[in-house]
C-alpha cells in the first residue's frame, strides 16, 4: 500500500520556507522586556507625589526628628553604596578600554578618591534648620524616584555576560523575574521589608531590582529578536522593541490615571500609588509564562555546541531550504576577530558615549519621570496632570513611528540635529514660562512639541547611530556608551528635584531654571552633531571601519 501524505499544503510550505507567524510570536514575546521596560521606568511619574507625602514630607514636623534624622542617615548609608557600585562598574569599563595594567591603577585610584568623598560626606552633619532640610528632602526625592536606574546601571552592566554565560532566553527570564519582584515589593514596601531600613529604602531596593531587570531587558530583548529574526526583516522587527518601549510607558500612564479616578487624593497617597507598582505582576507575569515557550536563539545554540536543537529551531523560523545554510553561517561567524577597543583611536568611543550623555542631558526622563509634578507646577490638579501625562506618552508613542520610518529616508545627522533644535526651542521657551509665570495651554504646547522632537531624532535615532558606528572588531565597546547613558540618566534623574524644588533657585527662577539648562543642553547636542558625528545612513559596517581608520 502506498504511504498517503496527510500533510496539507500549507504546512509543507511552512517547514520548507519557515514560518513567518512563528517569527512574529517569538518577536512579540521578546518585547514584551521592552514593554516591560517602559512600563517599569515610568509607572513612578504617577506615583511621585504620595511617594513624597507619605515617606518624605513628614521630616519637616518638629514631632517627628527621630524620623528625620534615621531617613538622613540611611539615605546617606546608602547613596555611598550606590555611588560606590556606579564607579565599580565605571571602574570595569575602564579596565575593557585599557587593558588590565592601566586599567586597574586607574580604577583603584578612582575607586580610593570615591572613599576619601563618602568619609567625608558621612561624617558631615545635615543642619535640621529648614531651608537645609528642605534641600536635603529635595536630594532624598531624587534618590528615591531615580533609584530604578542604579538597577538599570547594574543590570546594563552584567546583560553581556549573563546572555553569553547562560543564554538569552534564560537572560530574559531574569529580568522578568526582576520585574515581577519589584512590582510586588514596590506595592507593599513595609510588609516585605527583609532589609531592616525604613520603609521607603526597602522601596528603593525593590526599585532597584526592577531597574536591574530594566537593564538587562534593554539588551537581550534586541539582542534575541536580532538572532532569531530573517536578515530581510531584521531592522523592522528589532524596532518593534523600540515601539514596545514606548507603548509600556503609554499604558501605564492609562493606569495611573484609571487607578487616580478610583478615590480621592487622600487615598491615592496611603493607598493608591501602591496599585500602580502592583499594576506591573500582570505583565512581568504574562512575560515569565511565555518564555517557557519560546526556544533559545539558534546562535547561543551553536556557540554551547547544540547544533541539532539550533537547526531545529532555524527549520522553523527559516524552513528546512535554508536552516543548513544559515547554520553555516552562523558557525561561520562565530570565528569573531576581536580587536583592543582603541584600535580606531579614542574617536569612536568618545562620540558613542556623547551621544549617549547628550540623549540624557536634554532632559528627558525628567518630563518621563515627573511629568505629573511639572504639569502641577502649572497649576493643574492631581488627576489633570496625569491627563496631559496621557496626551505626552501618545505624542512620544506617534513620533516614535515616525522616526522609525523615516530614518532611512532622510538620515540620520539631519533627525538629529532638528531634534536637538526643537528640544533647545521648547526647553528655553518652558523656562521662560515658569520665569514669567504664563503657564498654562502655552507651557503644555511647549513640553508636547519637546517630547515630539525627541521622540523624531534622540530617542530612537541615537540608538540607531550607537549600533551602527562601531566597528565589528570592537562592538563590545558599545558597552560603555550604553553605561555612560544610564549613569547620565541618573544623574539628571537624581538632580532635578534639587534644582527645580531648591527654595533659593526657585525665588529666583519660579522653576524655569533647570528647563533653561536643558535647553542650552539642546543647542550643544545640535553642535555636536554637526560638527563631531559622521552620518552613518547607506554606508556598510566596512565603510565605518575605513572612516574610522583615516
Amino acid at each position: 500500500m502506498a504511504f498517503i501524505d496527510t500533510t496539507s499544503k500549507s504546512a509543507t510550505s511552512s517547514y520548507q520556507k519557515g514560518n513567518p507567524f512563528y517569527i512574529i510570536l517569538l518577536t512579540l514575546v521578546a518585547t514584551l522586556g521592552g514593554l516591560l521596560f517602559g512600563y517599569d521606568t515610568a509607572v513612578v511619574s504617577g506615583a511621585e507625589k504620595s511617594l513624597v507625602e507619605l515617606y518624605i514630607s513628614k521630616m519637616h514636623d518638629a514631632a517627628n526628628i527621630e524620623y528625620a534624622t534615621a531617613l538622613i542617615g540611611q539615605y546617606k548609608l546608602l547613596l555611598v553604596l550606590v555611588i560606590f557600585l556606579v564607579f565599580v562598574v565605571i571602574s570595569s569599563q575602564i579596565i575593557k578600554l585599557l587593558g588590565k595594567k592601566k586599567g586597574l591603577t586607574i580604577g583603584a585610584v578612582i575607586i580610593a578618591l570615591v572613599a576619601v568623598w563618602a568619609t567625608i560626606f558621612l561624617g558631615r552633619t545635615v543642619s535640621m534648620e529648614p531651608a537645609a532640610l528642605q534641600d536635603t528632602a529635595d536630594a532624598i526625592k531624587g534618590f528615591v524616584i531615580a533609584s530604578a536606574l542604579i538597577g538599570c546601571v547594574i543590570g546594563g552592566a552584567s546583560a553581556g555576560f549573563i546572555s553569553k554565560s547562560i543564554g538569552r532566553k534564560n537572560g530574559l527570564f531574569i529580568a522578568a523575574v526582576a520585574f515581577f519582584i519589584s512590582a510586588i515589593g514596590a506595592w507593599n514596601p513595609e510588609g516585605l521589608n527583609f532589609f531592616g531600613t525604613l520603609p521607603v529604602y526597602s522601596f528603593v531596593v525593590y526599585r532597584i531590582i526592577g531597574g536591574i531587570g530594566v537593564g538587562l531587558a534593554s539588551m537581550i530583548s534586541p539582542m534575541y529578536i536580532a538572532e532569531i529574526a530573517p536578515a530581510k526583516i531584521r531592522g523592522r522587527l528589532i524596532s518593534f522593541n523600540q515601539f514596545a518601549i514606548i507603548f509600556g510607558m503609554l499604558v501605564i500612564y492609562f493606569v495611573n490615571y484609571f487607578i487616580a479616578q478610583q478615590g480621592d487624593e487622600q487615598w491615592l497617597i496611603t493607598e493608591g500609588w501602591r496599585l500602580m507598582f502592583l499594576s506591573g505582576a500582570i505583565p512581568a507575569g504574562i512575560f515569565i509564562v511565555l518564555l517557557f515557550f519560546i526556544p533559545e536563539t539558534p546562535r547561543f545554540l551553536v556557540m554551547n555546541g547544540k547544533e541539532n536543537k539550533a537547526k531545529q529551531v532555524l527549520e522553523k523560523i527559516a524552513g528546512k531550504n535554508q536552516a543548513l545554510k544559515i547554520l553555516e553561517e552562523i558557525k561561520a561567524t562565530l570565528v569573531e576577530q576581536h580587536a583592543p577597543w582603541l584600535s580606531y583611536g579614542f574617536g569612536v568611543i568618545l562620540i558613542g558615549i556623547m551621544l549617549s550623555v547628550f540623549q540624557q542631558f536634554v532632559g528627558i526622563n525628567v518630563v518621563l519621570y515627573y511629568a505629573s509634578n511639572i504639569f502641577r507646577n502649572m497649576g493643574a490638579s492631581t488627576d489633570t496632570s496625569l491627563l496631559q501625562t496621557i496626551i505626552i506618552g501618545a505624542v512620544n508613542l506617534i513620533f516614535t513611528v515616525v522616526a522609525i520610518l523615516t530614518v532611512d529616508k532622510f538620515g540620520r545627522k539631519p533627525l538629529m540635529i532638528i531634534g536637538s533644535i526643537g528640544m533647545a526651542i521648547s526647553m528655553l521657551s518652558l523656562g521662560t514660562a515658569f520665569y514669567t509665570q504664563q503657564v498654562g495651554i502655552f507651557a503644555l504646547i511647549c513640553m508636547l512639541t519637546y517630547t515630539a522632537s525627541f521622540a523624531l531624532s534622540w530617542g530612537p535615532v541615537c540608538w540607531v547611530l550607537l549600533a551602527e558606528m562601531f566597528p565589528n572588531s570592537i562592538r563590545g565597546a558599545m558597552s560603555i556608551a550604553v553605561a555612560a547613558q544610564w549613569i547620565a540618566n541618573w544623574i539628571v534623574s537624581l538632580t532635578f528635584p534639587m534644582l527645580n524644588d531648591n527654595v533659593w533657585l526657585t525665588g529666583l527662577f519660579n522653576h524655569g531654571f533647570s528647563y533653561w539648562i536643558y535647553g542650552v543642553m539642546g543647542i550643544l547636542s545640535a553642535l555636536f552633531m554637526w560638527k563631531f558625528v559622521p552620518e552613518t545612513k547607506g554606508k556598510t559596517l566596512e565603510e565605518m571601519e575605513q572612516l574610522w581608520k583615516k
